[in-house]
Parts: C-alpha cells; sequence; structure tokens
C-alpha cells in the first residue's frame, strides 16, 4: 500500500478518474481548439485553385504557316497542372514565327508548334535541320502534314536516286503570294528534318533541278 501510494500519479490515471461528462467536455474543448489552429493554418495558405501561370495560346484558328503577330496569339491563365511543358509565355517569344500546323484558338503555342531548330531535332535527330523542298507535282504536297516520312528523291541521266529516306515532314505551308517567279502553280513548301549531309545534297538538288518525294 505504501508502495503504491508513493508511486506519482500518470497523467492519464487523473483523466480516467475525471466523471465522463468531463472527459468529454474537455475532449471536445481540445478538438475545436485543434480545428481553430487548422482553419487560421488553411486561411493563411494560398488556394490551389487561385494559383494560375502564364500560358501563351492562339487568339483564334490559325492555319499552318501563319506568322504570327500581336493579333494571332494572347496570354491567359492556366492552372499550373494544366499547362503544358514547354509552352512559351510572352508575345514577344513568337513575333514574327511561322506557325508549322494548324492551330484551334485557346491551344498553348510551345516551341514544337513553330517552325524551327528545336522542331527540326525532335523530328530529325541531334543535328537535324530543316530543308525546304516543293515536290514536282504539288498534289503530293496536299497528302503530307507534320509527321510524315518521305523519301526524297531526284532525277537524273542514270534514272531516280534517293537522296535522304525516311525523312520526317516538319511543316507543310502553302505557297506565298508570288513565289516561285513566274510558275502559276508552285504548291505548298514541304519543309523536311535531315541529318547535315543528306540535308546539303537536298538543298544542292533542289537548285539543280526538280525533286519529289513518295510516302512511307
Amino acid at each position: 500500500m505504501a508502495e503504491q501510494t508513493q508511486r506519482a500519479d500518470r497523467p492519464w490515471d487523473r483523466w480516467l478518474r475525471r466523471p465522463s461528462w468531463s472527459r468529454v467536455l474537455l475532449a471536445r474543448r481540445v478538438l475545436a481548439a485543434a480545428l481553430a489552429v487548422a482553419a487560421v493554418v488553411v486561411a493563411l495558405l494560398p488556394a490551389a485553385g487561385d494559383e494560375r501561370v502564364p500560358v501563351l495560346v492562339a487568339a483564334r484558328d490559325l492555319a499552318p504557316g501563319t506568322a504570327l503577330g500581336p493579333a494571332d496569339v494572347v496570354v491567359a491563365a492556366w492552372p499550373p497542372a494544366l499547362a503544358p511543358a514547354g509552352a512559351l509565355t510572352a508575345p514577344a517569344a513568337v513575333a514574327g514565327r511561322l506557325l508549322a500546323g494548324p492551330a484551334t484558338a485557346g491551344e498553348p503555342i510551345g516551341e514544337l508548334r513553330l517552325v524551327g531548330s528545336a522542331l527540326a531535332v525532335v523530328t530529325g535527330g541531334p543535328g537535324a535541320s530543316a530543308v525546304p523542298l516543293r515536290p514536282a507535282d504539288p498534289a503530293v504536297a496536299a497528302l503530307l502534314s507534320p509527321g510524315s516520312r518521305v523519301d526524297v528523291v531526284a532525277g537524273g541521266p542514270d534514272g531516280a536516286r534517293v537522296l535522304a529516306a525516311r525523312a520526317g515532314v516538319v511543316a507543310v505551308l502553302p505557297p506565298a503570294p508570288g513565289a516561285a517567279g513566274a510558275r502559276a502553280d508552285p504548291g505548298p513548301l514541304v519543309l523536311v528534318a535531315l541529318p547535315e549531309a543528306e540535308a546539303t545534297a537536298v538543298a544542292a538538288a533542289t537548285l539543280a533541278g526538280e525533286v519529289t518525294v513518295t510516302l512511307r
């Protein structure tokens, strides 16, 4: 008995000796205090739904080959979780750049939607360049779209020869007004991504004569 009397009460011993209604009341007070603290913390944190990041999007439906200007793009506020990787954020970043493919109003604009080195490398591999060519038959270009794979073929005294195999189409751009000099219908301009050696051969062949492409 003496040993039990000398032993110090444990905190939960005093809790258990309280009347049941007292324990319930204390528990409610502790819970209310905890909820009040949590409410303050939540109120001080920024709401996730209010967070926004700038994303450059098409202001209207745009055709392939559009040289982008101030009226073609707008900065929209997107939730961070929905903002696409690589999206551009300022109109100045695309001023005068050519759109590789069509874009609908509200669609994000990034480097891979624009004609340039980034798109050429993604399509043709490291070190690839975008080479412009006009197929001898303009109707062939109508069958192509970004991502198509083609062989670039040139004629010659010894017959047709393949200048580049499985070239990736970067963009199919409509002819500019007055393009190709006196030619009545120059047809679309096809940009293909090629390694350096093949890019040089194809560029030289387009200067020397007509080339065409075959679809893979």
